[in-house]
């Protein structure tokens, strides 16, 4: 069964990173304007502050999107909220979020914020103390809109196992076995721990959304989402193909797009 993140009549938009292209990424402001924007959700990253806290930032450290530098576990929530996560964002040759007061939030604050939206949290790295951690959070946010992810089978092994109340995606090498049953056309899979795939629709030089690959995922009762879609012509195409779901730096444009798609059909 879908769980109530995924429940859809039509195809979801979610903003990447808040939407990266219109606002800092993985910042308060930039969740707010993909919220305000109409996405039906957002995908965030977290890694662990030096304090044991879930933090929402995609790198490992702080230099490409801060004025700081250094690893991102270096530092404890609060100090990681008042490093300027507006820094190196630009937009028509400028610069106007630096010196805002745009910290790293934390995961907890983030959720709390925006209760209604529908949440993708990708876990970075296969830390288990970062999936209890963001776990804890989840449980106390409410697990109904919130689905975890992560590229390492530790971390989402992590929550399955001790949590598994907490709709999870498919780690890559589970990504990768439906995949190569698309290719042969898999008649049948067994129950998979996994209820969604966050994919790219290319690898390096390898394919890896295709309609053959959305339909073995609805075989086996799964949705797929792909990222990152920024221009109108992919997500009209992606969306023809049968995905459930668009992640996208450019939720506006994914947003008029896919609404002018469902009011074609």
């Amino acid at each position: 069964m879908t769980p109530p993140v995924f429940q859809s009549t039509r195809p979801l938009v979610f903003a990447h990173r808040g939407g990266a292209k219109l606002a800092p990424e993985n910042t308060l402001p930039a969740i707010d304007n993909g919220q305000a924007l109409g996405s039906d959700g957002f995908e965030i990253d977290v890694h662990l502050s030096a304090d044991g806290i879930p933090v929402v930032i995609h790198d490992p450290t702080l230099d490409r999107t801060t004025d700081r530098t250094g690893p991102v576990s270096a530092l404890t929530a609060d100090e990681l909220a008042r490093v300027d996560a507006g820094f190196h964002f630009e937009l028509d040759g400028g610069h106007p979020f630096r010196g805002q007061g745009i910290g790293v939030p934390r995961l907890d604050d983030v959720l709390t914020k925006h209760r209604d939206a529908r949440v993708i949290i990708e876990m970075k790295g296969g830390d288990p103390q970062l999936a209890r951690a963001v776990a804890t959070v989840v449980k106390r946010v409410g697990v109904d809109r919130v689905c975890v992810s992560s590229f390492q089978q530790s971390a989402v092994d992590t929550i399955r196992r001790e949590h598994p109340e907490i709709a999870t995606s498919a780690s890559v090498r589970e990504a990768r076995w439906t995949l190569h049953r698309s290719w042969v056309r898999w008649p049948w899979v067994s129950s998979q721990p996994y209820c969604a795939f966050q994919v790219p629709e290319h690898t390096r030089r390898m394919r890896v959304v295709s309609p053959a690959f959305v339909r073995q995922v609805h075989k086996q009762g799964q949705v797929v989402q792909v990222w990152v879609v920024n221009e109108a012509d992919d997500i009209r195409r992606l969306l023809d193909w049968g995905v459930d779901g668009i992640i996208s730096d450019r939720p506006d444009i994914a947003i008029a797009t896919r609404d002018q798609w469902v009011s074609q059909r």
